[in-house]
């Protein structure tokens, strides 16, 4: 178990590190604190080559309710200058979930707003139980979704992420699998169970595979395939079948034993 103030970082199975929002009372609000203390945890986590998943959760009956209202009337009362800083430390710590080498997943129940939306957004896989509801709400504020309005863009598109900053309309489950805002709709009883089977998924693949597939991705947009696309895609492939471990998984799949990352169970 981990020592922060407002998370615990754990092992959730053999290869997978859970990193849990602890503070149930405001709903897993973040503030500085917690922003420091997430960013410092999937660090740690990308670090840990016995690390292969990592799950986000939240503590109690709801995901996150995004920014500690408390930490967001210090920043009104600070200097430009300090908002920017803290501002940043923001952004970095939602992009060193998104470009995490080891998969991530969002396991979502209750409210996910504001920077929820952001954290859920930001993960790889977010799957969330039929309770659970998602709202941009920053506006109601006099603030805006800017920090999270990148990974929300490119979950759901450039339309539906701005109608929701515009509107702060708070979405069903149902809706937000419609969207692409979560990948799995399931109900709370079964959420431990489906985030599991989604891990086991997961662990199946070569971990340098996974690893590989998150680089290139990270580089592949909706558009035009071109030229530059074409090599780049024929000169990962190409790179990646001379690798042991690709020489592993093939030699297991043809010899019908189970390739030797595979945990054992």
């Amino acid at each position: 178990m981990s020592q922060f103030s407002t998370i615990t970082v754990s092992t959730r199975a053999p290869g997978v590190t859970q990193i849990t929002m602890t503070r149930p009372a405001v709903f897993n609000a973040f503030d500085e604190v917690m922003i420091d203390e997430l960013d410092q945890a999937f660090a740690s986590a990308n670090q840990d080559p016995s690390v292969r998943v990592i799950v986000l959760a939240g503590e109690g009956k709801h995901f996150s309710a995004g920014a500690d209202l408390q930490w967001m009337k210090r920043a009104s009362a600070a200097s430009q200058e300090w908002n920017l800083l803290d501002a940043r430390k923001f952004a970095q710590m939602l992009y060193r979930i998104e470009s995490s080498k080891k998969p991530t997943i969002a396991r979502v129940q209750g409210v996910a707003l504001g920077g929820g939306v952001g954290l859920t957004c930001a993960c790889d896989i977010a799957i969330a139980a039929d309770n659970a509801s998602f709202a941009a709400s920053e506006a109601k504020f006099g603030i805006l979704p800017s920090v999270i309005g990148p990974y929300v863009t490119n979950s759901v598109g450039k339309k539906q992420a701005k109608r929701l900053a515009l509107t702060t309309t708070r979405i069903t489950a149902e809706e937000a699998l419609r969207i692409n805002m979560i990948q799995q709709l399931v109900s709370l009883d079964n959420l431990d169970t489906t985030v599991d089977a989604t891990v086991a998924e997961l662990l199946a693949s070569g971990p340098k595979a996974i690893e590989e597939i998150k680089n290139l991705y990270a580089q592949l947009s909706v558009g035009p395939i071109t030229a530059d696309v074409l090599e780049l895609t024929a000169q990962t492939i190409s790179r990646v079948r001379g690798t042991d471990e690709a020489r592993e998984g093939f030699d297991a799949f043809l010899n019908k034993r189970p390739a030797n990352w595979i945990p054992k169970t």
